[in-house]
C-alpha cells in the first residue's frame, strides 16, 4: 500500500481546500489535476479542443464532465471508462493518440485508510476490477492480502466509486 501527498494548486489552498472536508468528492479520488478522456495528447490538449462537448455527449458511461475552464474531464466518481471509443470518434479536432497506446498515464493507489489495514476484509475493488489488478491473496491464520498489480492497471477508474472508504486514488504516473 502506497500513500503519497498530492501538490496542492495554489487555487484550491486559497479555497480552503487542504481540508480535506472542503475537497470535492472527484478531487478525493482524483487529485487536484484533471484527467482527461483516455488517449488524449496531453500536449496539444489545451491548444486543440474547442470544449465543445460531442466528448460528453457520446460518452457511454457519462464519466466525461465539463471541466475547469469548459474543457473535458473524467469524474470517476460517476463510474468506469469502457475505452468504448464514442469520444474519440465525436471529437472534430486531432487531439487523440493512437489506441495501440496506452490510453492514460496514471493508475491507482490504495492509502492507510483500506479496510483491509483494520482486519476488515472488504474485496470490493478487486470484484470490480476486470483487468485483475487488484487481487487478493488468502493468508493463513488471518484475512486476505491485497495484491496490487500496477502493470496490469489500465486506469478505468472501476474501483474507485466502489470503495466504501474512498481508500483507492489516482497516482499519476507521468
Amino acid at each position: 500500500m502506497q500513500h503519497s501527498q498530492p501538490s496542492l494548486p495554489r487555487r484550491a489552498f486559497l479555497q480552503g481546500r487542504f481540508l480535506h472536508s472542503l475537497k470535492t468528492e472527484q478531487e478525493k479520488m482524483q487529485g487536484y489535476q484533471a484527467i482527461r478522456p483516455p488517449w488524449v495528447n496531453l500536449d496539444e490538449f489545451v491548444e486543440k479542443c474547442t470544449a465543445c462537448d460531442k466528448c460528453i455527449t457520446a460518452c457511454e458511461t457519462q464519466i466525461i464532465i465539463k471541466g475547469k475552464g469548459g474543457f473535458p474531464e473524467i469524474d470517476f466518481a460517476r463510474g468506469e471508462c469502457t475505452f468504448c471509443q464514442h469520444c474519440m470518434e465525436s471529437c472534430p479536432e486531432d487531439v487523440f493518440r493512437a489506441t495501440d497506446e496506452t490510453p492514460w498515464l496514471h493508475k491507482v493507489e490504495i492509502q492507510h485508510n483500506c479496510l483491509l489495514t483494520h482486519n476488515i476484509e472488504c474485496r470490493s475493488c478487486g470484484d470490480s476490477c476486470d483487468s485483475r489488478a487488484i487481487r487478493f491473496r488468502p493468508k493463513l491464520g488471518g484475512i486476505v492480502e491485497l495484491i496490487l498489480a500496477l502493470e496490469s492497471c489500465n486506469g478505468c477508474g472501476a474501483c474507485l466509486a466502489v470503495c466504501p472508504t474512498q481508500a483507492i486514488h489516482i497516482l499519476n504516473i507521468a
